[in-house]
């Protein structure tokens, strides 16, 4: 098995567009049965090693989803509930999970499992976030070394830019230990060494510094980890193991329902609890579960970098473990509401039809709550017209909504088999088959906020697709997006925007909602565009009208979610008050949404006419290169790393004395 991504002149110009790389073709994928085997073997090495780990969410709440405001606070983010899950499949089940949506004031310095200070703390952090996420680390760092816990990140954030995680300040030393910049299969694979390695009652951290400087750590594509000089000295250099295998069977992952039995309880506190969110309590504080369904998307979108971190790869799980897991969830914890981290629901059909009918087929069966289960995802509206003939079934499993990437009707900002017309059809074809279509937008430079002769204007198109059946909506403005193709350009062309009256950007304000890369020159104008387009679809005109007709009514009037033996029995006139009382809710639905949007609608106002403002009358300063590590990087062998952007600085070979200290030389990469 290769080390690591080999690099050669070929690839290394292809990470000049700045795309992440993929592995060689045919070694992009574990070969089947890789995640069961690894898992048993941890289970066999855990029980002689008493580890307690904590798993913490980095969550900035100075960035929200608007204007749908709260539903980034009652869904556990499936990619924290994923970790914690594997981590209690192996048996590590002293690890605690905390949410920064709910324990805002968490300190890891003051944090105790069971008394003590957990072996292995890890962050799990999105770009928007990383503010928190590298507090959490640095306050990590000043819990003493004896008792230090070994410092893991990973998420989005460290996927696509790793060497944020380390500092390159020498008067400020702070770092994470290592840098995962895979799924939990790496993450399992970074276990399993330092289990096999460590000594008694080794700390894990002194286990991962022997690991680290013997190299067993670099056989593990998907790490990356620090060298310096001296124990204590600034970081000389990274060292970055390669690009990720993927997991092809998604159906080998642990069950994400052990996640939820690991959830901090919601506080304002600074310290852990003494026992994880009791089971009868998780419906209270998550009222929707987020759940992987597919992974991977066929299209190449310049500004997107999914396609490029599946490597081309579209991955499922299969309709019955789909099935289970949901089953699950409803019976434990009463969570009836799922939504879908697809990339791209109809990517492929046949695993989607897969999916549908195994849903389908336990919704028939008529017991509760399953029958009450109720999904949404996201699709293309190509794929969506593609599968027309299905969406009766798909209907029939439980999806109510789809969440269309839109983006422009037009087509003028990227092609994805849409259309005015093929827009339209798919809308009508959802609204007949009782799927609700949200429609997501992209509102960028070229395109103005209303037009007369054609349909090319934001509010035109925001009236049209309203009147097509759109009951809400999620206009975002375009943002550098790390690992995408359109990165290095956004910057190097002066799109990108460094400062504004002398306020740098900050993570948080890539959420979609703040003009931050724009080359008009009154940015502040596209900024007031979509507090006006929101307004427009969310106002109190339109919630007094959809009391009179509603964009929902067809879709939850027909929707009956009692079991059909029960309903067999019941009179024509029982039926027709149902059908009443499911109108009745479907009004009070779509005025609701229109309720909840102009309540976000409010925090979006408060949140970005201050920038609107900066924008107008400050000075804008506009970056001139693409931001990369200041940190030299390489691979185990010396050649350029993986996640190096170019104009990263040239590494230095450094070996290790027999002291256990790094000595280097100079050891330019081309």
């Amino acid at each position: 098995m290769p080390i690591c991504l080999s690099i050669t002149s070929l690839s290394f110009a292809e990470n000049l567009q700045m795309e992440l790389p993929a592995r060689q073709r045919g070694d992009e994928q574990l070969h089947p049965g890789e995640m069961i085997s690894l898992r048993m073997r941890l289970r066999n090495l855990v029980p002689g090693n008493d580890l307690a780990t904590v798993i913490a969410c980095a969550f900035d709440h100075r960035t929200r989803i608007l204007p749908f405001i709260g539903s980034d606070l009652r869904m556990v983010p499936a990619g924290v509930r994923a970790i914690g899950s594997a981590m209690a499949d192996v048996g590590l089940t002293k690890t605690r999970i905390v949410l920064q949506q709910w324990n805002k004031n968490f300190r890891p310095s003051k944090m105790r499992l069971d008394g003590r200070f957990p072996d292995l703390f890890m962050v799990s952090s999105m770009l928007l976030h990383s503010a928190e996420c590298d507090r959490m680390i640095q306050d990590a760092c000043q819990i003493d070394d004896k008792r230090r816990p070994l410092i893991v990140v990973g998420g989005p954030r460290v996927i696509y830019e790793p060497w944020k995680v380390f500092s390159d300040d020498p008067q400020k030393p702070w770092s994470a230990d290592v840098a995962v910049t895979g799924e939990e299969y790496v993450l399992l694979s970074l276990l399993e060494v330092l289990l096999s390695m460590r000594a008694g009652n080794e700390s894990l951290r002194s286990t991962f510094l022997r690991a680290r400087d013997s190299n067993a750590l670099d056989e593990i594509p998907g790490l990356v980890y620090s060298r310096s000089e001296t124990a204590d000295g600034p970081i000389e250099e990274l060292v970055d193991t390669g690009i990720q295998r993927l997991l092809a069977d998604l159906d080998e992952l642990p069950n994400p329902i052990l996640g939820y039995q690991l959830l901090e309880t919601p506080s304002d506190k600074s310290t852990l609890g003494s026992h994880a969110l009791p089971e009868n309590r998780v419906r209270k504080h998550c009222i929707a579960s987020s759940i992987v369904l597919t992974s991977g998307c066929k299209f190449g979108c310049s500004y997107c970098p999914i396609p490029a971190y599946n490597q081309r790869q579209c991955r499922a799980k299969s309709g019955e473990r789909v099935a289970d897991e949901m089953e699950q969830i409803a019976y434990r914890y009463g969570i009836t509401y799922f939504f879908g981290t697809d990339d791209n629901f109809l990517n492929d059909s046949n695993r989607a039809l897969d999916i549908a009918e195994a849903l389908a087929r336990r919704t028939r069966t008529g017991r509760r709550p399953y029958c009450k289960i109720r999904w949404a995802t996201e699709a293309t509206i190509h794929d969506t017209i593609r599968m027309q003939e299905h969406l009766p079934v798909l209907r029939e499993s439980g999806l109510r909504a789809l969440w269309l990437g839109v983006e422009d009707i037009s087509g003028s900002l990227v092609s994805k088999g849409q259309s005015e017309d093929k827009t339209f059809k798919a809308f009508r074809l959802l609204r007949e088959n009782g799927i609700y279509p949200v429609p997501m937008m992209m509102h960028h430079d070229s395109q103005p906020l209303v037009t007369w002769k054609n349909n090319h204007g934001l509010l035109n198109q925001l009236r049209r697709l309203r009147k097509a059946g759109a009951l809400y909506t999620q206009v975002l403005m375009l943002a550098p997006s790390p690992g995408s193709k359109w990165y290095e350009d956004t910057y190097t062309s002066g799109l990108a925007i460094e400062k504004v009256n002398g306020i740098p950007i900050e993570p948080y304000v890539t959420d979609g909602n703040y003009v931050i890369a724009s080359k008009l020159s009154r940015p502040w104008s596209k900024q007031l565009n979509l507090l006006v387009a929101y307004t427009y679809f969310f106002n109190p005109i339109r919630m007094l009208a959809s009391l009179v007709r509603s964009k929902s009514a067809i879709p939850f009037a027909d929707a009956e979610t009692r079991p059909p033996e029960e309903v067999r029995h019941y009179s024509h006139w029982k039926k027709a008050r149902r059908w009443a009382y499911r109108k009745a809710r479907a009004i009070a639905i779509d005025a609701g949404v229109q309720v909840f949007g102009m309540y976000g609608l409010l925090h979006t106002y408060r949140r970005t006419l201050g920038w609107a403002w900066h924008l107008f009358h400050g000075k804008i300063e506009r970056c001139s290169k693409t931001p990369t590590s200041r940190i030299p990087m390489r691979d185990p062998q010396g050649n350029p790393a993986s996640h190096a952007l170019p104009g990263t600085p040239p590494s230095e070979q450094i070996s290790i004395s027999p002291d256990g200290f790094a000595q280097s030389t100079l050891r330019k990469v081309a």
